[in-house]
């Protein structure tokens, strides 16, 4: 029997088990109604309406499998993840980035990550560090041409694969998809 508080609802953190329809088990339910282990499709809270799957649950597999689709298209090109990041970055600014510390913060990463992809872009002749005439301790990032048109053909590459995706919504639902995670992206402090 399960344990009820005065009002009958399970104490809380308690799981409580779902009678079991004939012939079936009964799985433990949390107070808020969720089964344990129950991860697909929209789960029924005790007396209430369906719920919709976290936010995290939904985006996390997306995200590794975007990232996973934009793998061969990095590796066509000889760049790595945060390379790319970095031209992505430094091509959404109209005038040169002020500092690496600035870069690194901008793109969420450590300044010690992003030294070594930014010595590679510049030895690649991608980028351009160059000191800032009003202070000679501080190095200007920019984009060479080269590197300008390298970000260009990899984003439209990966892109285009994008394209298959986005595919499998109506035009009017892909619309609101893109601008809804446009919002939510630039209100976490991107560009």
């Amino acid at each position: 029997m399960s344990e009820r508080t005065a009002g009958g609802k399970p104490p809380h953190g308690k799981a409580v088990r779902a009678k079991a329809a004939p012939g079936s088990a009964a799985r433990a339910r949390t107070p808020e109604g969720v089964a344990e282990g129950e991860r697909d499709g929209p789960v029924q809270p005790v007396g209430g309406a369906p719920r919709r799957p976290d936010l995290a649950a939904m985006v996390v597999p997306l995200g590794r499998a975007l990232m996973a689709a934009e793998q061969p298209v990095l590796d066509a090109h000889g760049l790595t993840m945060w390379a790319y990041t970095v031209l992505l970055r430094l091509d959404a600014t109209e005038s040169p980035v002020r500092t690496q510390a600035a870069l690194a913060e901008s793109v969420r990463a450590d300044k010690t990550r992003i030294i070594p992809v930014l010595d590679d872009l510049e030895a690649r002749g991608l980028l351009d560090r160059r000191p800032d005439p009003g202070d000679r301790r501080v190095r200007l990032l920019s984009l060479t041409p080269e590197g300008r048109r390298l970000r260009e053909i990899v984003q439209s590459a990966i892109q285009e694969s994008e394209e298959s995706l986005l595919a499998r919504l109506p035009a009017k639902d892909r619309e609101g998809f893109l601008r809804g995670l446009r919002l939510l992206y630039e209100s976490e402090g991107q560009p």
